[in-house]
């Protein structure tokens, strides 16, 4: 039984923030992993591309008025490479964004985007370029993104591209989070606690 709300696709605007290799060390930089929750990472997110050393805006893609509700981030190849910290798909999803499109992604990014319900598709070079071309022509096109397809369709034209398996299939059951099911499960796991002797026996001293 799904304990999340299943996703089967993403749909509305997205901004381009072009280059391979992006690590998560650019995406939310070292200085914000002191937080205690991460409820306000979204401020951090390519805070040091964002703005220069004395505050003032770069005029990033991000910071562009007409980019302001984008919910597709769309980069190049090897996102998310770098360091394991799941603040950079944290920063990305409090941010508003609820795919990113790339060439592909690091390893345990991807796993830990997945585990948010960031869907995470993955393009060919050419489906890549002709997507980030069509975003940054474009602020206000549209495109949508199949969880089941693996693909994304943008001003009528479908690309195909890559999602694994076991991803695709948890985000699309609503399973993509082990801790929300777990906690979703307290009520039967307290139950079977307390049918344990030793457990029992435990409680009452």
């Amino acid at each position: 039984m799904a304990t999340l709300q299943p996703i089967a696709g993403i749909a509305g605007r997205a901004v381009a923030v072009p280059g391979d290799d992006i690590d998560t060390d650019r995406i939310i930089p070292a200085r914000y992993l002191r937080c205690v929750t991460f409820d306000d990472l979204a401020d951090g997110l390519f805070r040091d591309e964002r703005f220069d050393d004395d505050g003032r805006s770069t005029s990033h893609p991000l910071d562009e008025p007409v980019r302001a509700g984008a919910t597709v981030l769309v980069s190049g190849r090897n996102f998310g490479c770098g360091s394991s910290r799941e603040h950079a798909p944290q920063a990305i999803r409090r941010a508003g964004f609820e795919a990113v499109v790339a060439g592909s992604f690091g390893e345990i990014f991807f796993g830990n985007a997945t585990t948010l319900g960031l869907v995470c598709l993955a393009l060919d070079d050419e489906s890549l370029e002709a997507v980030q071309s069509a975003v940054q022509a474009d602020p206000a096109l549209e495109l949508s993104i199949s969880v089941a397809d693996a693909s994304i369709t943008v001003a009528d034209k479908t690309y195909p591209g890559e999602l694994a398996d076991a991803a695709r299939t948890a985000l699309l059951s609503g399973r993509y989070d082990p801790l929300a099911e777990l906690l979703a499960g307290e009520e039967a796991v307290a139950a079977v606690a307390a049918s344990l002797p030793y457990v029992a026996a435990g409680s009452g001293r």
